[in-house]
């Protein structure tokens, strides 16, 4: 299958670390993922997660228009054997995974139309800011088939009613209703998108580095765990950041100035 999507993937660097800046260009087909694009779009999170000094991750589509318009139907309505659709749907899962597993926070900017699989990658990241001209639907039931692999992240967001509306009537909802839903972290006017996007990144880029990605990485893990395990897991984690030594200089700083 011929690439006529791009992944372009820019660094901005601070003081604090990199901020590296992912954009998903198909943007002709309103950025619609096909295999090619899935592969392209894992790898460079597989590679970005192997960068030491990087500090956040914004991802965002091309164009305005969406933000990842959905799986290609075109491809999926070729798909004739069970295995098809299994390799289909399980590179959709590994992109979501990779997204999941970088270890530090993964920012979705969102403007435009976020659509079945498209919603599924917005949900695998840490934290999604929208424009007020988005919208969110999952509409996989009216061509023949279910929303499935990262979609089970979204009772998780939204809760089960609201998750069954969605993947149930296949309706698409607003930026307002998505965020009264919990969809979305924030909605901005479109031409603020970037300034709110900035303030988040340059929030986390302010926090210490070793802390964040500890931090997240310990998130990942109360999600799997039952309470009790879940708390220890944090003692655990709290213990191992004092080893790191990290806090050190925050926390002196912190008790000088209040002596001050």
């Amino acid at each position: 299958m011929s690439r006529v999507h791009k992944v372009d993937i820019s660094w901005d660097r601070r003081p604090g670390g990199v901020v590296a800046n992912v954009v998903f260009d198909n943007a002709r087909r309103l950025n619609v993922l096909n295999p090619p694009a899935l592969l392209d779009l894992t790898e460079a999170f597989l590679g970005l997660a192997r960068e030491d000094d990087l500090r956040a991750v914004v991802f965002s589509g091309a164009g305005g228009r969406a933000f990842i318009g959905g799986a290609d139907i075109n491809h999926m309505a070729n798909m004739r054997h069970p295995e098809d659709g299994r390799a289909f749907i399980t590179l959709v899962h590994k992109l979501c995974q990779a997204i999941r597993d970088c270890p530090v926070p993964v920012i979705c900017r969102l403007e435009g139309y976020t659509l079945g699989a498209g919603l599924e990658v917005a949900a695998a990241c840490d934290m999604r800011i929208a424009a007020d001209n988005a919208h969110f639907g999952m509409p996989e039931v009216k061509v023949g088939i279910p929303s499935v692999v990262e979609a089970a992240l979204l009772p998780r967001l939204i809760g089960w009613g609201r998750t069954s509306w969605l993947l149930l009537t296949a309706e698409t909802i607003d930026a307002a209703t998505a965020d009264r839903w919990g969809l979305v972290e924030q909605v901005v006017p479109a031409a603020k998108l970037d300034g709110a996007v900035e303030r988040c990144v340059a929030s986390i880029v302010e926090a210490t580095p070793k802390s964040v990605r500890a931090q997240k990485r310990l998130m990942r893990r109360w999600e799997r765990l039952p309470l009790d395990e879940a708390v220890q897991a944090g003692i655990d984690a709290f213990a191992q950041s004092v080893a790191d030594g990290e806090h050190i200089e925050r926390m002196t700083a912190f008790v000088n100035r209040k002596r001050g």
